[in-house]
Parts: C-alpha cells; structure tokens; sequence
C-alpha cells in the first residue's frame, strides 16, 4: 500500500512539474506574440495566434515611380575630410608632421578647432596659420567624436604655421536613380554609399543637391577593367532634389519640386509599381532601367542567377548578369555610373545595380529595394 502512494505521489509532482512547465512556454509565447501586426493591403494573412487579441494594420504597399535616369550628386560633408597627412619642413630645416603626431588620420572629419566650427580648407588656414600655440581639433573618426591637441609646425617655404593635413569639403559624382515614391517625395539612387576615393569611408552629408545629368559617351568594360558612363551635370541647372541622407544602401534625399520634376514620372511606366520583396524574387529573367548615349531612357535584359534571402541588410543581394545584346554591344555589361539602375521582375521593382564583377563586366551584385526603403527611413 506504501509502495502505491509512493507511485502516486511520484506521478502527481512529475505531472505538476510538466503543467508548471507547460504554463511557463505558454506564458513566453504570449509575450512574444506582437499586439500589433502590419500588413499590405493586397497582402492574404492567416493568423492562428494562442489566446491573445492582437491588432492588424492594413497598410497600403508601397508604390515607387522607377528610375533609371543618369543623375548627378554633389555633396558637402560635414566638416572637412582629412585625405592626406605631409611633413611640414622648418626653418632649422627639420621635417615634421604635427598631425600625424598627434595622431590625426587620414579618413578623419575635422569638426572643429579651438571650438570654432571648420567647413572648409580656408577655415582651417585661418584658425592655424597665425597662431604658434597648440590647437584643440575636434574630429569624428568612424562613429566616434574625439579632440586631439596638435602643435602646428612654421613652415620654411611661407612662414605660417600648419597642422601638415590635406583636406577637403565637398565631392561629386555621377550615378542612377533608382526611385521616386509619390506618398511621401523621397527619392533613392545609387544603391551603395558615397565614399572617399581615398580612405573609402562613407561621407556624412552636411548638405547635398541631386541635378540633372547628360549622358555624352560610354567607355566599354573589358576583364580587370571596369567601363564607365561619361557625363557631365551643371550647378546652374534647377536643382532636382535635396540631399538628406549617404548610407552603405544609397543616397536619398526629397524631391523639391514634384510637379515639374523629371525624375517623378518614367515614360516607359506611366504607373508607380509595386514592391518585390526578397521571398518573390526568383532566379530567371528581369530587366533593368538605364540611360546610355543620346540620354535616352531604356529598359534592357538581364538574368538573375542568384538570389540570396537575408536577414541583415547587405548590397549583395542577387547576382544578374546582363544579356540584352545591345546593352553588351554599348557597355561590355555594367559600368560605373550605372550603379542605382532599377531591377524589375514580374512587373514589380525588387532592386538595384550595385557593383560589377571585376574580371567579368557582364556580372555584378544587386541590392533589394526592400534594403534601400528600409534605409530611405
């Protein structure tokens, strides 16, 4: 008789046990389930959540104009760019850098000195040069804001006192626009960031304008050897758009006058499309947007042979490969400057040109659009 109440002791603590346990997972999981859930209002959603209300948002999908027009960038950074430390020769003819002493480096944005703001060249001239006293220079190095005391050395060659950096404020270049979205004016390009041709850094914008752009003649890529897009853009035309934003997936920035801006229509699809997110997209035939000689918008084809889901953000989303005969006939497959051509499959937009295959022009990288929106913010 001891013996059964023992069993049965035993068997109503381990079913105790595995109720409490039971209780404990399902607790979790209603902590996990979300109390709001979005979704596109063409999207079909079947939700079996356990025994929690939870609100559905139905959002309207995204709609982008796409682009494919030749555009140009030209951009400020903040503060000045440090793209080249020199030796400084005295009076007593010793060399000397100051600031690679201090522990300057190039890449480095000067922010400040002796607590006055630097935007250009000539700031830092006039903050140094006639003064032998150290300096306090504020500069953001990667993410982080740190200030170093600098000794400016008396150059022999003009008598003023300099800190032995090269520097610089502004950059500009050539690419493709990727989008337009009418809901909200902001537009996208480019599909990786601007960087220093220099230390490659990414440059944070302190103001930027997008402008009109004219294709005048095509370099053809061979193996080893990129081709590229010549063109020229100038200040004096209206500006297309401002600015906003340089980041590892694109530029992007808001177009300031929607009604007679170029870029906010494509002839070629008078209707906004629809979004391609990563789990449509599938290997197999697509097209991409792009202006050549004569400034003309075209379409041409291409094949996507790879397609790689990701969680995190990356620029190399899809391999495609251009095979649209009158494209490799003008290009050798893809330049510089066509970086930020629209990729379209299945009647929606799922991406952008980002870089091409060193040894093979007619192969390169994509990013999903989904990665430039989420960027766009």
């Amino acid at each position: 008789m001891e013996r059964k109440r023992s069993f049965w002791r035993s068997c109503g603590l381990f079913l105790g046990g595995a109720l409490l346990s039971l209780a404990a997972a399902a607790g979790a999981l209603l902590l996990w389930v979300p109390d709001q859930i979005n979704v596109f209002a063409d999207e079909t959603k079947v939700l079996h959540l356990p025994l929690k209300a939870v609100t559905i948002s139905v959002l309207p999908e995204p709609q982008l104009v796409p682009g494919g027009y030749a555009v140009g960038v030209r951009m400020d950074v903040k503060g000045v760019l440090v793209v080249g430390l020199e030796e400084i020769e005295t009076e007593n003819g010793s060399k000397i850098n100051p600031g690679l002493k201090a522990g300057l480096e190039i890449g480095d944005s000067v922010l400040e000195i002796n607590g006055e703001p630097v935007d250009s060249a000539e700031d830092v001239r006039e903050l140094v040069h006639s003064s032998g006293d150290p300096v306090d220079v504020k500069l953001r190095r990667k993410n982080e804001v740190i200030t170093l005391e600098v000794m400016p050395a008396l150059a022999a060659s003009d008598g003023q006192y300099k800190l032995g950096i090269w520097v610089r404020n502004q950059t500009a270049g050539l690419g493709t626009l990727t989008f337009y979205s009418p809901a909200d004016g902001v537009f996208g390009a480019l599909g990786h960031a601007i960087t220093d041709p220099d230390t490659a850094d990414i440059l944070p914008v302190r103001s930027g304008i997008l402008v009109n752009a004219r294709v005048q003649s095509v370099r053809q890529g061979t193996a080893g050897e990129p081709g590229a897009i010549r063109g020229v853009f100038y200040e004096e035309d209206a500006a297309l758009g401002k600015l906003t934003s340089n980041t590892a997936y694109g530029i992007f920035g808001q177009v300031l006058d929607a009604e007679n801006c170029r870029i906010t229509e494509n002839p070629l699809y008078p209707e906004p499309l629809s979004v391609g997110y990563q789990q449509e997209i599938h290997t197999g035939k697509a097209t991409i947007l792009t202006t050549l000689e004569g400034n003309v918008l075209k379409e041409y084809e291409v094949q996507i042979e790879k397609v790689t889901r990701q969680n995190r953000v990356d620029t190399k989303s899809m391999v495609i490969r251009i095979t649209d005969p009158e494209l490799l006939e003008a290009t050798g497959g893809i330049v510089q400057g066509m970086s930020g051509s629209p990729i379209l499959q299945d009647g929606k937009i799922i991406g952008a040109v980002t870089h091409v295959f060193v040894n093979d022009p007619t192969r390169g990288y994509g990013i999903f659009i989904e990665h430039m929106l989420a960027a766009a913010g």
